[in-house]
């Protein structure tokens, strides 16, 4: 989106009738002062409304899809018959197909300045998708879901990122995504507790989860009749603008940033197989939705916390915690045998999922100010490309012993903290 460059003087031009030497009087607005610490603490603490309607809408789809994904793990592999391998494949193929639209859906979105249309596109796909569950539970219809229900969220997420933070200031910014990432999970925490009484109460039985996909498809719906009343915020259009072009006029700084988080992505491996690792360890499969519960809860609280902090401290900070906070995670992961440690496990990988998933973002919208959607759409692309290699290899570790996936995921992690240091894309910034 285009950048409002404000004139630095203006000038009102009034001839004065009483004065005998008929001179002209020149009116001058006084100089923009800077932001006191008051004023900069209430534009940080200023909420523009359609940022919690865009965070009920990603609540609705939330409580719909975590519904699904909370079980869906364990039911693939015990239920449906599914090999861990072939979880990590279809895991990885989630995660590359929901980034395989990104930098297009991002260019059309900057191309024409159109958001919602596009998020409503992306929003609408994914809940068709669900569809497929109403009719077939087998591994393949499984597996063509998740992998399907994926191109919707990379479809929609550039151009609502971009809607996002142009509803957002500059010295909130870290806040409104982290309010709206906080609403995004709380459909998350809902929606395994709605999964978890369904398994109680009716029993672990194919009725049941065929019922549970059922319950699942109705807020998918809503959520697309919400955001259709929300106005749209569209940004600078660039009708001329190749793919080419486009990503030329990419600022250096957002360029910097891909090449720490292209090798962070390679550590970052599917949630599966961390609800495969308490599995293992003695929660039984109701209980496993508990914990993916506790994990989007601790999500919730922590990602306006977070926000605010990088508002004040400065996002670079943030996102270098967020990758030694997994560090940290995968290493615990490695010794981890109790079950109380899987719960303190499940906790910061909550802090850390508040981080990675919403300041991240934040940070794109401050190095990238005019191509806002299509630097999304980019960074999603480069990281969902290469989280299907993270996910084959963390499978195929897996089937040698769990700690040797962990461990890479650690290694990888200290690597990103070294390169974003070396290469201090805040300090290269936008063009």
């Amino acid at each position: 989106m285009a950048r409002t460059v404000g004139r630095g003087w203006s000038a009102g031009v009034a001839q004065s009738a009483g004065e005998e030497s008929g001179t002209i009087a020149v009116s001058l607005p006084p100089a923009k002062s800077p932001l006191t610490p008051a004023s900069a603490e209430a534009r940080r603490a200023r909420l523009h409304p359609d940022v919690l309607k865009l965070g009920l809408v990603s609540f609705l789809t939330d409580l719909s899809s975590e519904m699904i994904f909370s079980v869906f793990a364990v039911f693939f592999t015990t239920v449906a018959g599914a090999s861990t391998a072939l979880l990590g494949l279809i895991e990885g193929l989630a995660d590359f197909s929901a980034s395989s639209l990104n930098y297009l859906a991002g260019w059309l979105s900057d191309r024409s300045g159109r958001r919602k249309w596009f998020a409503t596109a992306g929003y609408g796909f994914s809940t068709l998708a669900k569809m497929i569950l109403l009719v077939s539970s087998s591994i393949a219809g499984l597996a063509v879901f998740r992998v399907i229900e994926r191109l919707g969220k990379g479809f929609r997420g550039p151009p609502r990122d971009a809607w996002l933070s142009s509803i957002a200031v500059k010295e909130s910014r870290g806040y409104a995504f982290g309010v709206h990432k906080a609403l995004d999970k709380s459909g998350a925490v809902l929606g395994p507790l709605v999964a978890y009484a369904l398994l109680k109460w009716l029993g672990e039985s194919a009725s049941t989860y065929s019922l549970l996909f059922v319950v699942a498809f109705v807020p998918a719906v809503i959520s697309v009749v919400v955001l259709t009343r929300i106005p749209d915020q569209p940004g600078q259009p660039h009708a001329r603008e190749s793919v080419r072009e486009n990503w030329q006029q990419l600022s250096a700084g957002f360029k910097c940033f891909l090449v720490p988080a292209g090798v962070f992505a390679l550590a970052y491996f599917s949630l599966g197989f961390l609800l495969l690792k308490a599995h293992g360890v003695g929660f039984g499969m109701t209980d496993v939705v508990l914990l993916y519960a506790l994990f989007n809860g601790v999500c919730v609280v922590a990602a306006p916390l977070v926000g605010k902090r990088g508002d004040k401290v400065g996002r670079s900070r943030i996102v270098v915690l967020g990758y030694a906070l997994y560090g940290a995670i995968n290493l615990w992961l490695v010794v981890a045998g109790s079950r109380w440690e899987m719960v303190g496990i499940f906790c910061l990988y909550g802090v850390f999922y508040a981080i990675e998933d919403s300041q991240s973002k934040a940070f794109i919208a401050d190095l990238e100010p005019e191509r806002r959607a299509t630097a999304v759409g980019v960074y999603n692309f480069v990281t969902g490309g290469l989280y299907l290699p993270a996910s084959l290899v963390a499978g195929a570790l897996w089937t040698v012993a769990p700690g040797l996936a962990f461990g890479l995921a650690a290694v990888l992690s200290v690597a990103a903290i070294v390169i974003f240091l070396l290469v201090r894309p805040a300090a290269v910034g936008p063009r």
